[in-house]
């Protein structure tokens, strides 16, 4: 970790603080671009000045030409209440003539500036520190965008940024402090280690950085009291690691027009989720955020004239699995059995991790109410330890999987079909589970899912399916994941029974399931093409000579 920060090309150990680790506790002093204990001005102020040199055309001074190396900004920060003791490197906010961290009404924020011939502002938000040191370190690189670190792991993320033509003072130098109106309350904040790279750290890097600096690992409670928390506590973890994730995806509602950006906004939010366990109002709170900002992304304009719509979605299906699992199987097991339940204008949803022993019926059902369903035999989950269970019926998701071509699927009789397209005719429902329940490989065995589904025809489905010249074909399907996009099967499921208004199907496994519906006009055999045509010119020769001498008739006796 710390060959990591010998590496760096600034470097301001500033105070001595007991549980954060110097390099010349262990190296000596760096000497390149060190300043020993910072430059201060009058305390008074609340600001400490750290000297950066004169580095016109550097990476730090001016990012446009930090090239793909990029840069990285790492420091120890905590918050104290206005009564509490100024320390020396002091305030509310950092901030250079590229970069600015905030720490206001409950939100820690760090925001990124390119200036010159691109003007582009980059800007994570994250929960900020309280009365404990707290590493925080972000990264950027053109390509990248902006990545915030807390305490060694991925917090959030900005890939995109914003186009921004106004930004403070193009010649500051890097300055700690707080500003705004003396007589009101503010938040007072410490520094400590604050370091420079001219590149971006790997993940890694940064980690072994982190655990060089505190030592070892530590946890504590962030709710300890202001009064056993001192000046010289060692670096602890937040007990709500996702708040800043959830505030990031209220604040990014909206702000995108690109459907291919707004997807890669979303998955960056799952690879970024913290492997930290979560209460039951965080779990909740998280899923709605996430689910409203699906919503958003549903709402773009002109969905059903993109050409390769399917694919999007089925990546963006893909995407809510991730992160709906992820929740549930970090769900604080302190408070187990738990069942999260909710409903959006996206879909309902449920996430339960329980043992099996406390499903005292025949089967699990997701959704409990309603015509379309999952059911799943009690005896699969039999000789299991705790379970996560996670189901979503989704509302319009099926609307976007239309005119899907079935040479771009694995159901072999709708490919043998080449040319009429297959489209989702029922509302998209998933369920799984982890660890994975013990079902039959043969569909005559047993146990196996039931599926239940309610088909959703348009009025043009309805009419193709009700004409006798067509030939309807419905699959139950699901969206196969195994070759890392998402592409529709009916391997491992059958259609057992149903009519025109709903399917049941069995399956041996679990992921998302739909009715796919293909509507192929009925061809005649040669023999009955022959048959009819010659019905066709007899009947009608007929016709012209009964007509022939009805008009004769009719002449002769007028």
């Amino acid at each position: 970790g710390f060959k990591v920060l010998a590496s760096a090309s600034h470097y301001w150990p500033l105070e001595d603080v007991d549980g954060i680790h110097e390099f010349r506790d262990t190296n000596g002093d760096i000497v390149e671009g060190m300043v020993n204990k910072g430059i201060y001005v009058a305390e008074k102020k609340g600001v400490t000045f750290l000297f950066s040199g004169n580095y016109q055309n550097s990476c730090i001074s001016n990012p446009e030409v930090c090239g793909p190396e990029g840069v990285t900004f790492s420091f120890f920060w905590k918050t104290q209440d206005q009564q509490a003791k100024f320390l020396p490197a002091s305030g509310g906010r950092v901030i250079s003539s590229r970069f600015k961290i905030c720490s206001n009404e409950g939100e820690g924020s760090v925001e990124f500036y390119t200036l010159g011939n691109a003007m582009m502002k980059w800007k994570a938000s994250f929960s900020p520190p309280g009365p404990y040191w707290t590493h925080v370190l972000f990264t950027w690189k053109s390509r990248e965008g902006l990545k915030v670190y807390v305490n060694g792991t991925l917090n959030t993320t900005d890939p995109d940024g914003k186009v921004f033509y106004d930004y403070g003072d193009p010649s500051a130098n890097l300055l700690t402090g707080t500003e705004g109106d003396q007589t009101k309350r503010y938040v007072n904040g410490a520094f400590d280690e604050f370091i420079i790279w001219e590149r971006a750290l790997t993940p890694n890097e940064i980690e072994q950085y982190f655990t060089a600096a505190i030592g070892v690992q530590v946890l504590l409670s962030s709710t300890l009291p202001w009064s056993v928390m001192t000046t010289t506590t060692k670096p602890v973890l937040s007990t709500n690691a996702y708040r800043p994730i959830i505030t990031n995806l209220t604040e990014e509602r909206g702000s995108f027009r690109s459907p291919d950006t707004m997807l890669g906004y979303l998955e960056n939010v799952s690879f970024s989720l913290p492997n930290k366990s979560l209460s039951e109002n965080t779990a909740l709170s998280l899923a709605e955020a996430f689910l409203k900002a699906i919503e958003d992304f549903l709402l773009l304009p002109n969905w059903v004239d993109v050409p390769e719509a399917a694919h999007i979605f089925g990546s963006l299906i893909q995407t809510i699995d991730s992160v709906m699992a992820h929740v549930t199987f970090n769900l604080d097991e302190n408070s187990l059995p738990l069942t999260v339940e909710g409903t959006s204008s996206v879909a309902d949803y449920t996430l339960v991790k329980m043992h099996p022993q406390a499903l005292n019926l025949s089967h699990y059902r997701f959704p409990s109410r309603g015509q379309s369903y999952i059911s799943i035999p009690t005896e699969a989950f039999h000789e299991k330890a705790w379970i996560t269970i996670v189901g979503l019926l989704y509302h319009n998701m099926h609307y976007f999987f239309h005119n899907i071509n079935p040479m771009d699927t694995k159901i072999a009789e709708a490919a043998a079909y080449k040319g009429y397209m297959i489209s989702a005719t029922s509302y998209l429902i998933s369920v799984k589970v982890e660890p994975l329940p013990k079902l039959s490989h043969n569909l005559s065995g047993s146990p196996l899912i039931t599926i239940q589904l309610t088909h959703k025809l348009t009025p043009r489905q309805y009419s193709q399916a009700l004409n006798k010249s067509n030939r309807v074909h419905l699959y139950c399907a699901f969206l196969d994941y195994s070759n890392g996009t998402g592409v529709w099967s009916n391997e491992g499921c059958v259609r057992e029974s149903g009519d025109l208004n709903h399917s049941v199907c069995l399956c041996n496994h679990l992921t998302n399931f739909a009715i796919l519906m293909q509507v192929v006009p009925l061809k005649l055999t040669r023999e009955h093409q022959v048959a009819l045509s010659s019905i066709t010119y007899i009947g009608c020769a007929l016709s012209i000579f009964c007509l022939t001498i009805t008009l004769v008739t009719f002449a002769i006796l007028s």
